[in-house]
């Protein structure tokens, strides 16, 4: 996994106890169990979420305070007052990424986005060199217009990776996506804004102990890796009731 010293000594402490609970997005509350598709971000095997019955297992809430619940924010559906937040550190080339947006991704908006109890938070995690940085860049340039999802879609289609993500690409997927002024798209794609927008999740991730592609957090809870859809479900439900039982003792 690519992570030069550079970026280790800018890992930054979010809170008291993120220098334990960063371990959870390394092996402390995962077991090991490996998909059914060769992935494309570790030899390693993926680990699986451990579920608890208890709403408040694994959660930590310095984690949770990471949601930045801006409004105004491209990369992000849902509502800002929404009881959890699902906040995903995630590559464009990773194969694992795109099986979760493909596979799972959609049913968790049409089952907790849309009647307002999630709200999903992408970071640009870009891990796998210049291909995976220029991705990234062009997903950024994509949201100034208003179409993130659209090229996240696109970017994340059946083969759309092993076509690279060089400029013509981007543009390509730009298109695909929707995006109007693609003159301008190039320029923000390029631009200073891009690069620290990206190196600013990118940090945010590093920060956090992530070493593999996707990683999650609802509401400080980490999981890791493309997992089932009942792990996300579950993980989603739990944290929508103690957000009501908080909510009920204020």
């Amino acid at each position: 996994m690519p992570k030069s010293d550079n970026n280790k000594k800018k890992s930054i402490a979010i809170g008291a106890g993120v220098a334990v609970a960063a371990l959870l997005l390394g092996a402390a509350s995962y077991s090991a169990t490996k998909p059914d598709e060769p992935s494309s971000v570790t030899a390693e095997e993926e680990p699986a979420a451990d579920v608890s019955a208890d709403p408040r297992a694994g959660v930590y809430p310095e984690l949770a305070k990471l949601a930045r619940r801006d409004a105004g924010d491209p990369l992000a559906q849902g509502r800002k007052d929404a009881p959890v937040v699902l906040i995903e550190y995630a590559d464009f080339k990773c194969g694992y990424c795109g099986k979760f947006a493909r596979d799972t991704e959609p049913d968790l908006v049409k089952k907790y986005v849309e009647d307002g109890t999630l709200r999903i938070e992408w970071r640009n995690f870009p891990i796998f060199g210049a291909d995976s940085e220029s991705a990234a860049r062009g997903a950024w340039a994509a949201g100034r217009q208003g179409r993130f999802w659209q090229f996240h879609e696109a970017a994340y289609a059946e083969g759309a990776k092993e076509k690279g993500f060089g400029a013509d690409r981007l543009k390509e997927l730009a298109k695909e996506a929707g995006v109007k002024d693609i003159g301008r798209f190039s320029d923000d794609a390029d631009s200073a804004g891009a690069k620290a927008a990206v190196k600013k999740d990118q940090e945010e991730a590093y920060g956090l102990g992530a070493t593999s592609t996707p990683s999650f957090l609802v509401n400080g809870q980490p999981i890791s890796g493309a997992q089932p859809d009942e792990v996300f479900d579950q993980a989603i439900e739990r944290a929508a009731t103690a957000a009501g039982a908080e909510d009920g003792k204020k």
